[in-house]
C-alpha cells in the first residue's frame, strides 16, 4: 500500500509540474495575437490562411482543459466517490477531444514544421486521438467497462503528447544541439509514440 502511495504521489507531482508548464504555455497566447511565442514562426499560415490563427487558438485553448480533465478520469477515489463526476467530465474530455482539440490538431498538423515527415506523424496522431475517444465513448455507453479503460488509457497517452513533446525538445536540445527542422522531425514522434507503447504496456499489466 505505501509502495502505491508513494507512486501516486510521484505522479501526482509530475503531472502537476508538467501542467502548470502547460498553463504557462496557454497564458502566452491570452489575450489572442498573431505574432506570439510559436506563432512567430508561423507567419506563412497566419497570414495565407484565414482558418489558421482561429483553428491554432482552439487546439490552444482545448488542449488545456482536455489535459485537467483526462487526468480525473484515472483517480480511482473520484471513480469510487463520485461516479456522477467522473461520468461528466469524461463527457467533457470527449467533447472537447472530439469536437475541438483532435480535428484541430488534425488541421495545424498539416502545416507543421518539419516537412512530410513530421506533418505525417502529428496527423496521424490526431487521427488515432480522435478514433480512440470515440471508441472508448462507444464502449461505456455499451457498459464494456474493460475495453472502455484501454481506449482510455490509449487516448489519454495521445493527449500527454502535448507534455511529453516538450520534455523531448528539451533533451534532445541540451544534448545533441540538432538543427531546427531536424528537431520537429523527431519530436513530432518521440511526443506520442512512447507514450502508446507506455499505455500498451499498462493495459497488457493491467488487463491481460
Amino acid at each position: 500500500m505505501k509502495s502505491f502511495s508513494y507512486k501516486r504521489v510521484a505522479w501526482l507531482l509530475f503531472f502537476a509540474y508538467f501542467f502548470m508548464l502547460m498553463v504557462q504555455i496557454t497564458l502566452r497566447y491570452i489575450p489572442m495575437s498573431s505574432e506570439v511565442s510559436f506563432l512567430q514562426i508561423k507567419q506563412t499560415e497566419v497570414s495565407g490562411i484565414k482558418a489558421y490563427l482561429p483553428i491554432f487558438y482552439i487546439h490552444v485553448y482545448s488542449a488545456i482543459f482536455v489535459l485537467l480533465a483526462g487526468f480525473t478520469q484515472f483517480n480511482p477515489e473520484i471513480l469510487a466517490k463520485y461516479p456522477k463526476i467522473h461520468k461528466w467530465l469524461g463527457y467533457l474530455y470527449a467533447g472537447f477531444v472530439l469536437l475541438l482539440a483532435a480535428p484541430s490538431g488534425i488541421f495545424i498538423g498539416w502545416f507543421a514544421n518539419g516537412g512530410l515527415m513530421a506533418k505525417t506523424s502529428f496527423i496521424i496522431l490526431g487521427i488515432l486521438w480522435f478514433w480512440f475517444t470515440l471508441r472508448a465513448i462507444l464502449f461505456i455507453l455499451k457498459r464494456e467497462i474493460i475495453a472502455h479503460k484501454k481506449f482510455m488509457y490509449r487516448n489519454f497517452a495521445l493527449a500527454s503528447s502535448a507534455i511529453t513533446l516538450r520534455l523531448w525538445k528539451v533533451i534532445l536540445v541540451y544534448l545533441f544541439h540538432p538543427a531546427p527542422m531536424d528537431v520537429y522531425q523527431i519530436i513530432a514522434w518521440l511526443g506520442w509514440i512512447p507514450n502508446l507503447l507506455v499505455a500498451e504496456w499498462l493495459i497488457k499489466k493491467k488487463f491481460i
